[in-house]
């Protein structure tokens, strides 16, 4: 699916992205994924079972990509969403998409995740005694 270098291209950013906020960000991709696919109600599954709900502030953000159905999906936690405008994440999704449509998933990705990392940086502000509570790998499946 990504070289080792592509997916150490897609954790830097989402490291780099975690410096600047308390939020937790995890991209999980699927090279094939059940059918017929709704990658919202996907994501939230996927969410659930990768246990991001349990963040302290319930600030988690996941970048859900279903490969063979070439379809995305960004869900954040209620955390999030309870103060949040409500078209927080469309313009994340639409910069994303033009990444997409060329091919570049990397990139798409990192502007993904450097966008929500400046959002969520102003309502979630980074403080000295925070900890990274959710793993910053990409998960597969």
């Amino acid at each position: 699916m990504l070289s080792e270098a592509q997916q150490q291209e897609i954790i830097a950013a989402i490291k780099q992205a975690e410096t600047r906020t308390s939020g937790e960000i995890r991209v999980h991709i699927e090279e094939k994924s059940p059918s017929p696919l709704d990658p919202i109600a996907r994501a939230k599954e996927v969410f659930a079972k990768l246990e991001m709900h349990k963040t302290a502030q319930r600030n988690a953000v996941l970048f859900f990509i279903a490969l063979e159905a070439r379809k995305f999906a960004i869900w954040g936690d209620d955390g999030i969403n309870k103060v949040v405008p409500a078209d927080f994440w469309d313009t994340t999704r639409d910069a994303m998409r033009q990444h997409f449509r060329q091919d570049d998933l990397v990139a798409g990705l990192r502007t993904g995740i450097e966008m929500a990392g400046k959002q969520l940086k102003a309502y979630f502000h980074y403080q000295s005694e925070d900890r990274n509570e959710l793993p910053d790998d990409i998960s597969f499946q």
